[in-house]
């Protein structure tokens, strides 16, 4: 039986409990510090506070301390591990290597860790060679990058025997993780540090080494968001047990909606194929909205390279999120603040309130909230840029967000209860077992006297036990006894609770540390455990800045292995022509114009235009990718004085 987990992101311990309670199995969230996003991070009370709660269900919380750590920050870096641990998280997500096992014991340090550490996707995980390398490390799960076809990941699966995590929901960077750096480039703000500036979002031209403009003013850069909800059993079968949502940054209405909608397609896919699958923690969640992840944040959907397919993958004219299509502008007041919309589809309604955005001629992404909707009439503040057949998207809808605030779902835990005879007077003997297998005996109505009518009373017991008390669901299995005690509906509801609250003094079977359920040895290909460290590269190797090694640990471990010369990590990347991404996004074919592909295609001498800033573009047709490298300063004198720009 393969476990099927749904892992949900957390900016804060708030977010992470809505998430649990719309159904996730597992929570990524951030400590005080070193999570990949400067501003998730939270108090380590917070964090035991979500694992105190998590653990009632058997789901499991992941810190992430997924940045690269320098050396005078090894201290706190390794200290931060010991508190998550401590706190109750039940693996720690790492990209660092000098914070694994070896490399700790090769340095001598006495830090008591025994938590599970996953592999973060920063690590780059895209070959089977880098995932048998990096689980002789000691990972118990690898975060696999984005960009892997199934072929790929089936690979891997036949190549380690460690857990396989893969995104499936949310924003897609465009560089292999952990390889991008330029952002580092421009600011000095390192995505590797959690400091990201999100340069791939921004607009740039496309220019050729003529001094052309081929594409002016566009997000050249950005992709749409990943949804991958149909594809869930395909991953599954391909062996991913563990299905990722993106979002660390996103709040509280996002992660409801989106983990709702993905919990139910898991509950689906077991309810399909009982005997092959099950969710990897415990209680049903039923109520509550229905979600609707196309009213939350997007920018268009895309399933990537899924299928090993090149596709068209941008996010078009806006890298935000633009929400659903509204409709059209057909009638305009003069000062523009009355409006009214032909819907983009029958049934569309609109709300005081609503957010609705659009796009302007020159790329630029212009937002507004209305006061007053009369059916297709909308009146708001004055928008200068609005005008007669601009396509419309609204970004809020009022509604909607109400429901997710107030109509939340419930999760509980099934509890069956058996009751007999407790001896020979009247009182009850009550077995109680949680569908996680956590057994409580007790005994109902000692000292009570016989009901003078036992049908009556049978009809009492039945019903006020089988209610819900906390996060448990009560269900009586069955009542055996000649003679009940007479107990008043008050008694009964107060054993019910008291049952709750001793279920609750009894750990779940899966909470605390190493409560991964051992569910995939099915899944582990014979001999594919690794025995010592492979040689993952060669020996005496020069290891370059992509590797991010950034402190003494990391250094000591490369040396350890055979490698030769070190890069410092961001050593060289910041020199002219280094390479600053390398995407499986291409430029080229996005605008229908590759070599390879299409008739008419562009050549290779290509440069992405920012603000003066010239940045090559490289294409490697035969692996079908496109880098980005660092600027020439000579490069871009060269252009301001072509021609083509005077």
């Amino acid at each position: 039986m393969k476990e099927l987990e749904l892992l949900a992101p957390a900016r804060t311990a708030d977010i992470g409990i809505a998430a649990i309670d719309c159904g996730a199995d597992a929570v990524y969230i951030a400590g005080p510090e070193f999570g990949a996003r400067q501003a998730a991070g939270n108090p380590v009370d917070d964090i035991r506070r979500l694992c105190d709660y998590a653990h009632r269900f058997g789901v499991r919380i992941f810190a992430a301390l997924n940045t690269i750590v320098y050396d005078d920050e090894l201290p706190r870096a390794l200290r931060m591990m010991k508190e998550m641990q401590d706190a109750g998280a039940d693996a720690i997500i790492i990209q660092d290597l000098g914070l694994t096992g070896p490399a700790r014991r090769l340095a001598g340090c006495a830090d008591n860790l025994e938590i599970p550490l996953h592999a973060s996707t920063q690590c780059a995980i895209r070959t089977p060679e880098k995932a048998r390398f990096l689980e002789s490390l000691g990972f118990e799960r690898l975060i696999l990058e984005r960009g892997l076809s199934l072929d790929r990941i089936r690979e891997i699966r036949a190549a380690v025997g460690c857990e396989l995590e893969f995104f499936v929901h949310g924003a897609l960077c465009v560089c292999y993780s952990g390889q991008c750096y330029i952002s580092e480039n421009i600011a000095r703000r390192s995505a590797n540090r959690g400091a990201c500036i999100q340069a791939c979002r921004s607009l740039y031209n496309l220019t050729d080494s003529e001094g052309n403009i081929l594409v002016s003013n566009q997000p050249l850069l950005s992709l749409k968001d990943f949804n991958l909800k149909s594809r869930l059993k395909d991953l599954a079968d391909a062996g991913i047990s563990s299905f990722k949502i993106e979002g660390r940054l996103k709040n509280i209405s996002y992660v409801r909606n989106i983990v709702r909608e993905y919990s139910m397609a898991l509950d689906s896919i077991v309810e399909k194929y009982p005997d092959r699958y099950r969710r990897a923690s415990y209680g049903e969640v039923s109520g509550g909205f229905s979600p609707e992840p196309d009213k939350t944040f997007n920018r268009g959907y895309t399933e990537f390279f899924l299928d090993g397919r090149r596709g068209r993958w941008a996010s078009g004219g806006a890298a935000k999120s633009m929400g659903e299509e509204a409709g059209i502008v057909e009638k305009i007041s003069p000062d523009k603040s009355v409006f009214t919309l032909r819907p983009a589809r029958p049934g569309l309604r609109f709300g005081n309130g609503d957010g609705f955005c659009f796009v302007t001629d020159r790329q630029k992404v212009v937002g507004f909230r209305a006061d007053v909707c009369e059916g297709m009439t909308v009146r708001c503040k004055p928008v200068p840029e609005l005008a007669e057949g601009v396509s419309l998207y609204r970004n809020i809808d009022q509604a909607f967000e109400r429901k997710l605030e107030t109509e939340l779902p419930r999760r509980q835990i099934g509890v069956e209860l058996s009751i007999s005879s407790a001896g020979d007077g009247p009182a009850l003997a009550v077995s109680a077992l949680s569908e996680d297998g956590r057994n409580w005996s007790g005994i109902l109505g000692e000292g009570a006297e016989p009901a003078l009518n036992q049908e009556k009373m049978h009809a009492v017991l039945a019903a006020q036990l089988s209610k819900s008390a906390e996060h448990y669901a009560f269900s009586v299995r069955s009542i055996e006894s000649d003679s009940l005690p007479f107990l008043p509906v008050s008694a009964v509801n107060a054993f019910r609770r008291r049952i709750a609250r001793e279920l609750d003094n009894i750990p779940c079977v899966k909470s605390g540390l190493h409560g991964n359920g051992a569910s995939h040895a099915e899944d582990i290909p014979k001999g594919a455990a690794c025995h010592g460290i492979p040689s993952f590269f060669p020996k005496g190797q020069r290891i370059s800045y992509r590797a991010n090694v950034a402190n003494t640990l990391s250094r000591n471990l490369f040396s350890s292995l055979g490698a030769g010369d070190i890069e410092q990590a961001y050593e060289l990347q910041r020199k002219p022509g280094a390479e600053l991404m390398r995407t499986k996004y291409c430029i080229r074919y996005q605008y229908r114009h590759c070599p390879k592909y299409h008739k008419d295609s562009w050549p290779s001498g290509l440069f992405l235009e920012n603000n003066g800033r010239l940045f090559p573009l490289e294409f490697d047709c035969k692996a079908c990718e496109m880098s980005v490298l660092a600027p020439d300063s000579s490069i871009s004198k060269v252009m301001e004085t072509s021609p083509k720009r005077s």
